[in-house]
């Protein structure tokens, strides 16, 4: 692969053919919002959080998804991109209903944290209020609805890692929402395996292990850098 170089926020950087703006960023210790994202599994964009401004072009571009170029200049944290990321945490918090003070992971939620950093201690929006289920139906995890941000990171870890593929996203717009299987109850999937890989990426309070009350649920994403290292360097092969 060949070596660009490229200048971020002032910093002259290099990577690889290949890489997006968004990897090579975080590592020189630049580090760009995001919520779909986790190591490990596919980018798709989502969250819209990790935009930023490339000179020369004329709309904001997502750093997961856009690779980077020779001479090209990034900037991360312009006063634009701010308000960007304010505005889009602020349509996450008006779409459901995140109340933290009841939440499960309260002190451990990445929407929480963004949030925080973020200075937004109020909504400028109309809050939705929508009437969402919670799905307890599973023997040892839950689903709640209301706290769900569609990241998908959920079904892309079922789909690329654990080769399930029990989880989706159903319907268009304010009506999407993510399911299992075919619409089923979680406690009826036929393809789900248990395994938890979906409850320990999700950002939020959304998937959660039964029996956590509020502020117990801590998430472990440790497993998928092992597991993903590991088929890589096909450790698990005789």
């Amino acid at each position: 692969m060949s070596v660009k170089t490229l200048e971020i926020d002032g910093r002259m950087i290099t990577g690889l053919s290949g890489e997006t703006i968004f990897s090579v960023a975080w590592e020189h210790g630049i580090h760009i919002p995001r919520l779909c994202h986790i190591g490990g599994i596919s980018d798709v964009g989502a969250c819209r959080l990790c935009m930023v401004e490339v000179e020369g072009q004329r709309k904001l571009q997502a750093a997961c998804l856009t690779p980077v170029e020779e001479g090209m200049k990034v900037h991360t944290d312009t006063p634009k991109l701010q308000a960007h990321r304010k505005l889009i945490v602020e349509l996450l918090l008006a779409e459901r209903n995140h109340v933290c003070a009841v939440c499960v992971a309260n002190g451990a939620c990445e929407l929480q944290d963004l949030a925080r950093r973020m200075g937004i201690d109020h909504v400028r929006l109309r809050y939705q209020f929508p009437s969402l289920p919670v799905d307890t139906s599973h023997e040892r995890f839950g689903i709640d609805q209301n706290r769900c941000i569609l990241c998908t990171r959920c079904v892309r870890v079922c789909d690329e890692v654990e080769g399930a593929h029990t989880w989706d996203v159903s319907g268009r717009g304010t009506g999407s929402h993510v399911i299992t299987d075919l619409g089923e109850p979680w406690g009826k999937s036929d393809t789900c395996t248990s395994c938890g890989k979906c409850v320990q990426v999700c950002p939020t309070g959304a998937l959660f292990d039964k029996g956590r009350t509020v502020a117990e649920m801590r998430k472990d994403r440790g497993f998928l850098k092992y597991i993903v290292t590991a088929r890589e360097k096909k450790q698990w092969i005789g």
